[in-house]
């Protein structure tokens, strides 16, 4: 349950005043728009604001992926548990911009997810899968019956596979949309009425289109100022951006933005609303349109008086309400409106219900209690009924006229435990495994609305448990004993490790593991599943950042093993952690001398060290590093050797001033980068110092890598830098800067632009020996 002060904070996020007079607007037009792109961060969110706030057409951002393949400037979140906080940062940049989510893809074990950087749009579908990323498109435009809908990037040579995929999809999806004879259960056809592409080019400092775009028929410019906030639309889009805290999206700036857009199969247009219903009463000749229409004008024109406000909106919902017949493919655009304006009521009536939860994380088989509570008294009776899609059962609703209303809701037995991958999400609520429908009279009118509970509620795993350490790494020939420790919830009775292999045994006793390894082991990689009490272990990694509040990753508890040839230098290492990575986790495993460097150890004697490693993005997260940069190349000076793992250009990275002698990272880094994780890989110098100690780096260490090979490689250096790798996609120039390392006086600097934090969690036996050769003295 949130804290009194975290439930006040969040309240007072939204002012009343603020939130009717975005429902008012919101009133504004019956157009939809869906903007389609594969990533959270790839939608146009101040194109998006100016659409939904000064032009009032519904706004929807239709995803295919969670980002989960993506990078992390926050922290150390990968994977699932990075598409976590991602979808979570999609979601809240949403509810800036008024706009619903529709999720294509539903996590990492959905075939619909991020694997990374893909240099092909059919390559990217083929792994989804085509059929399926089609349908699913199809399945949202029928929800949703977009009139617009405008792809974020051009399907062009040089733009990121999965932007093309997206775009691909989203062409093929409109015919198929529109098409009786493609049958999905419970939706009927829908034609989308424009589609735009961007005539832009999507090229930078990332993308390289190859194409130019094609020719602009009409343009959005996000240059009004919203009069509420006093913020231009442009800039309240940046502030939705910015919850893309992962990806360091937001950017703070002065001038309009301007969206020029090619109408495919159309001519030049004042404006994209050009014949399309934008109103009420373009919808039919049944004079009731035209009265909602005038009332909803009223009521914008009355803002801030609330009664005033009040009175129109009720007029404009009788109005709908007497409608008898409107033709099918307007049907849905009334509907809407209806549940738009009750949503406006209740703001403009005072209506403030707020719906805490007395635990966030409920067992299967258990219960959930939910206090409905009102800011003011109520004047008439408040009807909630719990909604639960999946996992819950229905909960009987409950009547209350005082402020306060407790609702107890049951999990099923039977549950799964999941994550929170929801499919879609609604600015207007309904969101989550568990929600409140709310039912109440104003004035007469009967409204009905949704209600978010204050923190999602989640299924949680029957047994909770982590074990410390969470991997092994074994060096071959492996032997002796390593003692775990499993904490789950509640004291474990029991803990059993399933498909033990040949060469080690376990014992166990309450809830201690003793590890016994022998010769016999052979080489390769150990997920062994643990049960607590009988029952299968889960690890929950909790998800707490202030933007997005908390939520968690959960995944079945495993004993992680590698067993490898492996040596570790004899070297004390320093590390320098950008909070991007787990390097300094992994070799700690490995059983290196590593000492972490915070701003104080930074500012100490660095001679102590032998190696200085510094982590992902380090130069762009950590200020202190900055100040310190003259002194670590005094310390390659004066003989040490410093390890720079891959930065972006907006790192924090300045060629000439950052590294000991200039190094340019390439741009645009899809021109710099080898996305096929099995490329074939040339070792330049197998004699150098780095590939013979103390392991023999060979073609082998580069099997089974996993996603990609490297990003951002470096594309020009200094002569006393030496290429040491070279590597390409297929039908590509080879690249030589995926590690590049140079004498600098009496030391070494080092750079690599492989993907080795990626690798080690993935257990990838060739990263640990690479790692290990990068901590030898210089």
């Amino acid at each position: 349950m949130l804290s009194s002060r975290d439930r006040l904070h969040n309240r007072a996020k939204t002012p009343r005043f603020v939130a009717l007079y975005r429902a008012l607007t919101r009133l504004k037009s019956t157009v939809t728009v869906m903007n389609t792109g594969a990533h959270p961060d790839d939608e146009h969110n101040s194109m998006l604001a100016s659409l939904r706030h000064e032009h009032g057409a519904r706004i929807v951002v239709a995803c295919s992926t969670r980002g989960e393949g993506g990078q992390n400037t926050l922290g150390p979140e990968r994977w699932g548990a990075l598409g976590v906080v991602r979808s979570r940062e999609l979601e809240e940049a949403a509810r800036v911009i008024d706009a619903d989510v529709a999720w294509l893809g539903h996590g990492p074990n959905d075939p619909v997810h991020d694997f990374g950087f893909s240099k092909s749009g059919p390559d990217t579908l083929a792994r989804w899968g085509t059929e399926r990323t089609i349908d699913r498109l199809v399945r949202a435009y029928r929800e949703f019956r977009p009139d617009i809908v405008i792809p974020t990037f051009l399907d062009v040579p040089g733009q990121h596979g999965h932007h093309r995929a997206m775009t691909e999809a989203a062409e093929t999806a409109l015919a198929l949309s529109a098409d009786p004879t493609y049958e999905i259960a419970g939706l009927t056809p829908w034609k989308v009425s424009k589609y735009y592409l961007p005539a832009w080019s999507g090229g930078g400092d990332y993308y390289d289109d190859e194409v130019p775009p094609p020719p602009a028929t009409t343009t959005i410019v996000a240059g009004a100022f919203d009069p509420v906030i006093g913020l231009s639309f442009a800039r309240l889009g940046e502030v939705s951006r910015a919850y893309h805290a992962t990806q360091n999206m937001g950017d703070w700036r002065y001038d309009a933005s301007r969206w020029d857009l090619h109408l495919v199969g159309g001519a030049a247009e004042i404006s994209v609303f050009d014949a399309l219903p934008a109103k009420l009463s373009d919808l039919g000749s049944q004079t009731e349109l035209a009265r909602a229409d005038a009332a909803i004008a009223s009521a914008i024109a009355a803002f801030p008086k609330s009664n005033e406000v009040l009175s129109a909106l009720i007029e404009a919902k009788q109005a709908l309400s007497s409608i008898d017949a409107i033709a099918e493919r307007h049907a849905h655009r009334i509907t809407r409106k209806i549940v738009e304006l009750d949503a406006a009521i209740v703001l403009a009536a005072g209506l403030d219900l707020t719906a805490s939860v007395s635990s966030r994380e409920v067992l299967p088989g258990s219960s959930v209690t939910i206090t409905v509570e009102s800011a003011h008294p109520l004047d008439g009776t408040v009807t909630v009924a719990p909604v639960a899609p999946k996992g819950f059962a229905s909960g009987v609703p409950v009547n209350f006229s005082a402020r306060t209303a407790i609702l107890t809701v049951e999990a099923d037995p039977h549950a799964d435990v999941g994550n929170p991958y929801y499919p879609n999400w609604f600015s207007l609520g309904g969101n989550g495994a568990l929600w409140l429908e709310v039912e109440t009279e104003v004035s007469g009118t009967k409204v009905r609305f949704a209600l978010d509970t204050e923190e999602a509620v989640q299924i949680a795993p029957a047994k909770s448990a982590a074990i410390t350490p969470e991997a092994l790494i074994l060096a071959l020939p492996a032997q002796g004993q390593h003692s775990f420790t499993v904490k789950s919830t509640g004291a474990p009775s029991s803990v059993s490790v399933e498909n033990i292999p040949p060469g080690l045994s376990v014992k166990s006793a309450g809830d201690a593991l003793q590890l016994i390894a022998t010769p016999d082991l052979t080489p390769g990689k150990y997920h062994l599943p643990l049960s607590v009490d009988g029952l299968s272990a889960h690890v929950v990694t909790p998800i707490a950042y202030e933007h997005i509040g908390t939520s968690r990753y959960v995944r079945p508890l495993t004993l992680d093993i590698l067993a490898l040839d492996l040596k570790v230098p004899d070297t004390t290492v320093g590390i320098i952690n950008g909070g991007a990575d787990n390097v300094s986790f992994w070799l700690k495993r490995m059983g290196a001398n590593i000492m972490d460097l915070d701003a104080e150890a930074l500012a100490g004697d660095l001679s102590v060290y032998d190696t200085i490693i510094v982590g992902l993005f380090a130069f762009g997260t950590r200020p202190d590093l900055e100040a310190v940069t003259n002194k670590l190349h005094t310390f390659v000076e004066n003989g040490g050797h410093l390890v720079t793992l891959y930065h972006r250009p907006t790192d924090g990275w300045d060629k000439q001033t950052t590294p000991p002698r200039p190094l340019t990272i390439g741009a645009p880094s899809l021109r710099w980068r080898v996305n096929n994780p099995s490329s074939t890989v040339e070792i330049l110098q197998p004699n150098h110092a780095l590939f013979v100690g103390p392991n023999t780096i060979t073609r082998a260490d580069f099997d089974g890598w996993d996603k990609e090979r490297g990003l951002y490689f470096v594309s020009h250096w200094d002569k006393a830098y030496e290429p040491l790798l070279s590597m390409n996609d297929v039908g590509e120039n080879p690249l030589f800067g995926s590690l590049v390392s140079g004498r600098v006086g009496k030391g070494r600097h080092t750079h690599t632009s492989l993907v080795l934090h990626h690798q080690l969690d993935k257990l990838v036996p060739g990263a640990f020996r690479i790692m290990a050769n990068l901590l030898q003295r210089a």
